[in-house]
Protein backbone atom coordinates (compact mmCIF):
# COMPACT_ATOMS: atom_id res chain seq x y z
CA UNK A 1 0.00 0.00 0.00
CA UNK A 2 1.02 3.58 -0.60
CA UNK A 3 0.87 6.72 1.52
CA UNK A 4 0.87 9.92 -0.53
CA UNK A 5 2.17 13.21 0.84
CA UNK A 6 1.01 16.26 -1.10
CA UNK A 7 3.31 19.20 -0.35
CA UNK A 8 1.29 22.41 -0.47
CA UNK A 9 3.06 24.79 1.91
CA UNK A 10 4.82 27.10 -0.53
CA UNK A 11 4.64 30.89 -0.39
CA UNK A 12 3.60 31.41 -4.06
CA UNK A 13 5.64 34.62 -4.01
CA UNK A 14 6.45 34.40 -7.73
CA UNK A 15 2.74 34.14 -8.53
CA UNK A 16 1.60 37.06 -6.39
CA UNK A 17 -1.38 35.03 -5.11
CA UNK A 18 -2.04 31.56 -3.70
CA UNK A 19 -1.53 29.39 -6.75
CA UNK A 20 -2.84 26.25 -5.03
CA UNK A 21 -6.33 27.72 -4.94
CA UNK A 22 -6.18 29.38 -8.33
CA UNK A 23 -9.02 28.09 -10.55
CA UNK A 24 -8.05 25.50 -13.16
CA UNK A 25 -10.81 23.95 -15.24
CA UNK A 26 -13.32 24.96 -12.58
CA UNK A 27 -11.41 23.48 -9.64
CA UNK A 28 -8.49 24.67 -7.48
CA UNK A 29 -5.01 23.64 -8.63
CA UNK A 30 -4.56 21.58 -5.44
CA UNK A 31 -7.74 19.62 -6.13
CA UNK A 32 -6.32 18.26 -9.38
CA UNK A 33 -3.18 16.96 -7.65
CA UNK A 34 -5.13 15.29 -4.85
CA UNK A 35 -7.73 13.86 -7.24
CA UNK A 36 -5.07 12.08 -9.31
CA UNK A 37 -3.79 10.19 -6.25
CA UNK A 38 -7.34 9.50 -5.08
CA UNK A 39 -7.93 7.52 -8.28
CA UNK A 40 -4.97 5.18 -7.73
CA UNK A 41 -6.23 2.09 -5.92
CA UNK A 42 -2.82 1.34 -4.35
CA UNK A 43 -2.93 4.68 -2.50
CA UNK A 44 -4.70 4.11 0.81
CA UNK A 45 -4.06 7.46 2.49
CA UNK A 46 -3.29 11.01 1.39
CA UNK A 47 -1.74 13.59 3.68
CA UNK A 48 -1.72 17.26 2.67
CA UNK A 49 1.01 19.43 4.18
CA UNK A 50 0.13 23.10 3.97
CA UNK A 51 0.77 26.49 5.57
CA UNK A 52 -0.46 27.00 9.12
CA UNK A 53 -2.76 29.82 8.03
CA UNK A 54 -4.10 27.78 5.11
CA UNK A 55 -5.18 24.65 6.97
CA UNK A 56 -8.81 25.68 7.35
CA UNK A 57 -9.12 26.38 3.64
CA UNK A 58 -7.56 23.03 2.72
CA UNK A 59 -9.78 21.16 5.18
CA UNK A 60 -12.82 22.88 3.67
CA UNK A 61 -11.74 21.82 0.19
CA UNK A 62 -11.32 18.22 1.35
CA UNK A 63 -14.77 18.26 2.96
CA UNK A 64 -16.60 20.05 0.14
CA UNK A 65 -15.10 17.88 -2.59
CA UNK A 66 -15.44 14.66 -0.56
CA UNK A 67 -11.79 13.70 -0.99
CA UNK A 68 -12.20 10.65 1.20
CA UNK A 69 -8.65 9.31 0.95
CA UNK A 70 -7.29 12.45 2.60
CA UNK A 71 -6.74 11.37 6.20
CA UNK A 72 -4.78 14.35 7.55
CA UNK A 73 -4.08 18.01 6.84
CA UNK A 74 -0.77 18.94 8.47
CA UNK A 75 1.08 22.17 9.08
CA UNK A 76 4.31 22.49 7.10
CA UNK A 77 7.50 24.43 7.62
CA UNK A 78 9.29 27.38 6.06
CA UNK A 79 11.39 25.05 3.90
CA UNK A 80 10.20 22.14 1.78
CA UNK A 81 12.27 19.51 3.59
CA UNK A 82 10.63 20.48 6.90
CA UNK A 83 7.18 20.09 5.34
CA UNK A 84 8.08 16.66 3.98
CA UNK A 85 9.49 15.62 7.36
CA UNK A 86 6.27 16.68 9.06
CA UNK A 87 4.34 14.60 6.55
CA UNK A 88 6.55 11.54 6.99
CA UNK A 89 6.07 11.64 10.76
CA UNK A 90 2.29 11.59 10.27
CA UNK A 91 2.22 8.64 7.85
CA UNK A 92 0.34 5.58 9.06
CA UNK A 93 3.24 3.16 9.25
CA UNK A 94 0.95 0.13 9.39
CA UNK A 95 0.61 -1.16 5.86
CA UNK A 96 2.52 1.68 4.19
CA UNK A 97 5.12 -0.06 2.06
CA UNK A 98 5.80 2.99 -0.11
CA UNK A 99 5.57 6.74 0.27
CA UNK A 100 4.81 8.96 -2.71
CA UNK A 101 5.68 12.64 -2.38
CA UNK A 102 4.15 15.12 -4.81
CA UNK A 103 4.10 18.87 -5.34
CA UNK A 104 0.59 20.20 -4.86
CA UNK A 105 1.37 22.73 -7.60
CA UNK A 106 1.78 20.00 -10.25
CA UNK A 107 -1.90 19.55 -11.20
CA UNK A 108 -1.28 17.75 -14.50
CA UNK A 109 -0.04 14.49 -13.01
CA UNK A 110 -2.23 11.51 -13.84
CA UNK A 111 -3.12 8.18 -12.20
CA UNK A 112 -1.33 6.46 -15.09
CA UNK A 113 1.89 8.34 -14.37
CA UNK A 114 1.64 7.65 -10.63
CA UNK A 115 1.15 3.92 -11.22
CA UNK A 116 4.11 3.77 -13.62
CA UNK A 117 6.34 5.50 -11.07
CA UNK A 118 5.15 3.15 -8.35
CA UNK A 119 5.92 0.09 -10.49
CA UNK A 120 9.47 1.36 -10.98
CA UNK A 121 9.84 2.07 -7.25
CA UNK A 122 8.70 -1.48 -6.47
CA UNK A 123 11.61 -2.76 -8.57
CA UNK A 124 14.34 -0.38 -7.43
CA UNK A 125 13.12 0.91 -4.06
CA UNK A 126 13.19 4.51 -5.31
CA UNK A 127 11.82 6.17 -8.44
CA UNK A 128 11.15 9.65 -9.75
CA UNK A 129 9.32 11.10 -12.72
CA UNK A 130 11.65 13.19 -14.85
CA UNK A 131 12.13 14.64 -18.31
CA UNK A 132 15.26 15.03 -20.39
CA UNK A 133 16.44 18.60 -20.90
CA UNK A 134 16.31 19.42 -24.63
CA UNK A 135 17.56 23.02 -24.54
CA UNK A 136 21.11 24.29 -24.74
CA UNK A 137 22.21 24.99 -21.17
CA UNK A 138 24.23 28.00 -19.99
CA UNK A 139 25.47 29.09 -16.58
CA UNK A 140 25.15 32.82 -15.88
CA UNK A 141 26.41 35.36 -13.38
CA UNK A 142 24.19 37.20 -10.91
CA UNK A 143 24.06 39.99 -13.50
CA UNK A 144 22.54 37.47 -15.96
CA UNK A 145 25.60 37.40 -18.18
CA UNK A 146 26.61 34.05 -19.69
CA UNK A 147 29.69 32.61 -17.98
CA UNK A 148 29.93 29.08 -19.41
CA UNK A 149 28.18 26.32 -21.30
CA UNK A 150 26.77 23.29 -19.50
CA UNK A 151 26.84 19.94 -21.28
CA UNK A 152 23.23 18.76 -21.42
CA UNK A 153 23.99 15.09 -22.09
CA UNK A 154 22.63 13.14 -19.15
CA UNK A 155 20.77 16.11 -17.66
CA UNK A 156 17.23 15.50 -16.45
CA UNK A 157 14.65 17.82 -14.90
CA UNK A 158 13.20 16.27 -11.74
CA UNK A 159 9.43 16.13 -11.34
CA UNK A 160 7.05 14.54 -8.89
CA UNK A 161 5.75 12.13 -7.83
CA UNK A 162 8.89 10.75 -6.26
CA UNK A 163 8.20 7.36 -4.71
CA UNK A 164 10.29 5.39 -2.21
CA UNK A 165 10.07 2.37 0.02
CA UNK A 166 8.89 3.63 3.41
CA UNK A 167 12.00 2.52 5.27
CA UNK A 168 14.34 4.18 2.77
CA UNK A 169 12.72 7.63 2.75
CA UNK A 170 12.38 7.63 6.54
CA UNK A 171 16.05 6.71 6.90
CA UNK A 172 17.05 9.44 4.45
CA UNK A 173 15.06 12.16 6.18
CA UNK A 174 16.05 11.08 9.68
CA UNK A 175 19.69 11.49 8.67
CA UNK A 176 18.92 14.81 6.98
CA UNK A 177 17.26 16.25 10.06
CA UNK A 178 19.94 14.92 12.40
CA UNK A 179 22.64 16.63 10.32
CA UNK A 180 20.63 19.85 9.92
CA UNK A 181 20.89 19.63 6.13
CA UNK A 182 18.52 21.01 3.52
CA UNK A 183 17.43 19.55 0.17
CA UNK A 184 15.05 20.74 -2.52
CA UNK A 185 13.64 17.33 -3.38
CA UNK A 186 13.47 13.82 -1.97
CA UNK A 187 15.82 12.31 -4.54
CA UNK A 188 18.56 14.53 -3.11
CA UNK A 189 17.89 13.19 0.40
CA UNK A 190 18.13 9.57 -0.74
CA UNK A 191 21.26 10.33 -2.77
CA UNK A 192 23.00 11.35 0.45
CA UNK A 193 22.68 7.74 1.60
CA UNK A 194 24.47 6.58 -1.52
CA UNK A 195 21.35 4.86 -2.84
CA UNK A 196 20.32 4.69 -6.49
CA UNK A 197 17.10 6.23 -7.78
CA UNK A 198 15.48 5.08 -11.03
CA UNK A 199 14.13 7.76 -13.37
CA UNK A 200 10.82 7.33 -15.15
CA UNK A 201 10.97 9.20 -18.44
CA UNK A 202 7.81 11.27 -18.67
CA UNK A 203 6.88 12.75 -22.04
CA UNK A 204 3.50 14.06 -20.89
CA UNK A 205 2.78 17.48 -19.38
CA UNK A 206 3.66 17.60 -15.69
CA UNK A 207 5.07 21.06 -15.04
CA UNK A 208 4.83 22.98 -11.79
CA UNK A 209 2.59 26.03 -11.62
CA UNK A 210 5.08 28.80 -10.89
CA UNK A 211 4.08 31.84 -12.96
CA UNK A 212 0.63 33.15 -14.02
CA UNK A 213 1.10 32.02 -17.61
CA UNK A 214 1.53 28.42 -16.38
CA UNK A 215 -2.16 28.42 -15.46
CA UNK A 216 -3.11 29.34 -19.02
CA UNK A 217 -0.98 26.53 -20.41
CA UNK A 218 -2.33 24.01 -17.88
CA UNK A 219 -5.89 24.99 -18.81
CA UNK A 220 -5.06 24.31 -22.46
CA UNK A 221 -3.50 20.93 -21.63
CA UNK A 222 -6.63 19.84 -19.75
CA UNK A 223 -8.80 20.93 -22.68
CA UNK A 224 -6.68 18.88 -25.08
CA UNK A 225 -6.87 15.83 -22.81
CA UNK A 226 -10.65 16.15 -22.55
CA UNK A 227 -11.00 16.36 -26.34
CA UNK A 228 -8.73 13.34 -26.81
CA UNK A 229 -10.74 11.36 -24.27
CA UNK A 230 -14.05 12.31 -25.88
CA UNK A 231 -12.71 11.37 -29.33
CA UNK A 232 -11.55 7.96 -28.04
CA UNK A 233 -15.09 7.20 -26.80
CA UNK A 234 -16.64 7.73 -30.25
Amino acid sequence: MVSAIIVAAGSSRRMGFDKLFAPLDGKPVLWHSVKAFSEVKEVHEILIVTKEDGMDEVEKLVSDEKLQKVTKVISGGEERHISVWNGLQAVNSIGSEYVAIHDGARPLTTPKLIRACLELAEIHGAACCASQIPDTMKRASIEQMVTESVERTGLWAMQTPQIFSSGLILQAYSALMANHEMVTDEVSAVQKLGKKIALLKNDDWNFKITFPHDLELAEHVLELRAKKKAKAKK
